[in-house]
């Protein structure tokens, strides 16, 4: 089996959980995971690590990265704040391990329609609208204004979740992770 050359695609609207499944599934060697680290303009939040966690960049060299081609995607996320996936880190990473991408919506499926059937494209859907709005209040990261943007978004996120090859509810986080990773599995052996 050919354990590297392939990803796994996670989108979701914010606060669905994805980054917690992400984050479990690149502790599970056997999947041979490594992550892809996105470019943004946002803000740093408290605790993250520059090139670890982003690569957070001014809006002067993220319109520098657009136009010398060098993204796969990017997508202008909120207004005035991008993410995007750089060419040359997720080439380098494919060379030698899967790459898992923790992603916006529209970037997943920009990334999906990119890699084709070398991608498996996941959608974490919340189990209601309401439990999604609880969990971005509680992360306490976040402006109201901030929140009720997200929750919008993610209403309409959501009416994108069929262009995915398949979505996984997180409504119980440990059941989320079992099938996360027999889904990932299962795609990495029989691709």
């Amino acid at each position: 089996m050919k354990n590297f050359g392939k990803c796994i695609i996670f989108s979701a609207p914010s606060g669905s959980g994805k980054t917690t499944l992400v984050k479990d599934l690149l502790h599970k060697a056997d999947l041979n995971l490594s992550f892809s680290v996105s470019a943004t303009t946002r803000n740093k939040r408290t605790g993250e690590v520059d090139g670890k966690d982003y690569f957070f960049k001014s809006k002067k060299e993220f319109n520098k990265l657009i136009k010398n081609d060098l993204l796969l995607e990017y997508e202008e996320v909120y207004k005035d704040i991008f993410y995007g996936t750089l060419k040359e880190e997720v080439s380098k990473l494919l060379k030698i391990q899967n790459v898992i991408f923790d992603i916006d919506v529209v970037g997943g499926i920009k990334l999906k329609n990119f890699f084709k059937d070398d991608a498996l494209s996941v959608f974490v859907k919340p189990p209601s609208i309401d439990i999604l709005r609880q969990r971005l209040v509680s992360r306490d990261s976040d402006s109201l204004k901030s929140i009720q943007s997200r929750v919008l978004k993610a209403e309409l996120e959501i009416l994108r979740e069929p262009e995915f090859d398949l979505t996984l509810t997180n409504d119980n986080l440990e059941v989320a992770k079992k099938e996360s990773y027999d889904v990932v599995k299962k795609f990495l052996i029989n691709g």
